[in-house]
């Protein structure tokens, strides 16, 4: 009988086929390139090491070592690996060694036949090795394994998503609070200018040679600074506890070890320095890590649609035992106590009030669902790194035009000061062209942190 059942089963797994379509990535209408401007210099694998700021390196490599939620994603990784390994494993024969002791009785009064001894009271010994293959004749399972090694491609994906992320928000947030540590210190001195104008108008004031109204004034631009400190300070303190969280410190670190950066004075050149890729072909955005998620969710949607069709077949399952049973334990490897046994069993669905067509359209539609996604999400990635694009131009615009006008504001402080002097004009108008230059200040501050972010989410845009 094993002559004729393997030749059989040979011939059926060389004719096996796979039902359903195979997968093939959408077609989508791509610009030639997305319009970065070619005196850009190229792209490094880590760009943010253009910043050429050895604390913020630091600061990155701490963050993609410990962080939480990369970890979570490397263990989600690891679980859709552990899945595909499960699902691979349907396409193999299953073995196993089965070992089973019993004792049984039968009654003395059945068949009034009187029975000897040793068949009233029995025992049993049986060890076989017993096997079962589900001949994947369809491709069912060749079609779930597809599907999970997809899910795995997707999860590794995601993970390099939020690798992406991490940096960019790690750089994002390090800048930040370098820009809050420039507006304090900008402050702090401002402050220390007010409280010493001050005092030297109270002085004027006690020697009746200004009025208590210039006196006034000066006292409310320090106090306005006084205010304006502690706000900021607040904002500092919460930035560094987002950064300690990025970081992934636990929390006696969040709350006592510091963010180390560099000094905020150098923070300008370090921005002017860096540059964005250039000239990168369209097809090169498909690499970015959320496409490749989505896409490889799309593969594997597909193939379950094979998954579901081949239920339309039968289903062959050959299963065998061999072993040995006997009552007497030192008996059981004898050749008498052998046994075996191999069979085919074949299933045919015949009526199923319509189940195998529901999963079969279950699966077409999510596939379908998936499609769009994937159509959606290629052209969400264009339009973000469009956006970032016209950021990054913009932002280093208004950083230009904010230090110009910096440097206008504080000629026309410093000659409005000389004019006051000479009896020219009034406080008043030298406290106004002051509050103006301390905003000019704080906006170029802020600036060079929009022109920071700009820069960061050009590069995450592109699946740097």
């Amino acid at each position: 009988m094993t002559r004729r059942v393997l030749p059989l089963l040979a011939a059926m797994v060389v004719t096996a086929c796979t039902v359903g379509p195979n997968y093939e990535r959408p077609p989508v209408e791509l610009p030639k390139d997305v319009g970065l401007p070619a005196a850009s210099t190229q792209a490094a694998d880590k760009w943010w090491t253009l910043f050429d700021d050895p604390a913020l390196e630091r600061l990155v490599d701490e963050a993609l070592a410990a962080n939480r939620d990369l970890r979570a994603a490397a263990a989600r990784v690891e679980q859709a690996r552990s899945q595909f390994t499960i699902v691979r494993a349907e396409q193999f024969p299953q073995a196993g060694i089965e070992a089973e002791r019993s004792r049984s009785r039968v009654s003395e009064k059945a068949g009034g036949i009187p029975l000897p001894p040793e068949a009233i009271q029995t025992d049993t010994y049986r060890a076989v090795l017993r096997a079962s293959w589900e001949l994947d004749f369809w491709g069912k399972y060749r079609r779930a394994s597809e599907a999970a090694m997809a899910e795995l491609f997707a999860a590794d994906s995601a993970k390099d998503a939020v690798r992406a992320s991490l940096i960019a928000d790690v750089v994002r947030g390090y800048f930040a609070l370098i820009a809050l540590d420039r507006r304090i210190a900008l402050v702090e001195t401002e402050l220390t200018g007010w409280v010493k104008s001050y005092e030297l108008q109270q002085l004027r004031f006690d020697n009746g040679i200004v009025s208590e109204l210039e006196l006034r004034q000066v006292e409310s631009a320090m106090h306005a600074a006084e205010a304006l400190l502690p706000v900021l300070r607040q904002q500092r303190t919460q930035q560094e506890g987002a950064l300690a969280i990025l970081l992934g410190r636990n929390p006696r670190d969040v709350i006592e070890a510091p963010v180390t950066r560099a000094a905020a004075m150098g923070a300008e050149r370090r921005i002017d320095s860096v540059e964005v890729p250039a000239g990168l072909a369209s097809d090169l955005l498909l690499r970015r890590p959320d496409l490749r998620e989505a896409e490889a969710h799309l593969h594997a949607a597909n193939a379950r649609i094979g998954v579901a069709r081949a239920a339309y077949f039968p289903s062959i399952t050959l299963t065998g035992y061999y072993g040995g049973e006997s009552q007497a334990l030192g008996d059981l490897f004898t050749g008498p106590a052998r046994t075996w046994n191999i069979g085919a069993g074949l299933l045919q669905p015949l009526f199923a009030a319509g189940q195998i067509r529901g999963g079969v359209e279950l699966a077409e539609a999510r596939t379908q669902e998936a499609a769009e996604l994937y159509q959606k999400a290629v052209a969400t990635a264009f339009k973000e790194v469009r956006d970032s694009i016209a950021e990054q131009t913009n932002a280093r615009e208004a950083l230009i035009a904010q230090r110009a006008r910096e440097r206008s504001l504080a000629r026309t402080a410093e000659l409005t000061r000389l004019r006051y002097d000479n009896g020219a004009v009034s406080l008043f108008e030298v406290l106004d062209i002051e509050r103006l230059l301390i905003a000019a200040r704080l906006e170029a501050i802020d600036a060079e942190r929009a022109r920071s972010a700009a820069i960061v989410n050009l590069y995450l845009a592109l699946g740097f």
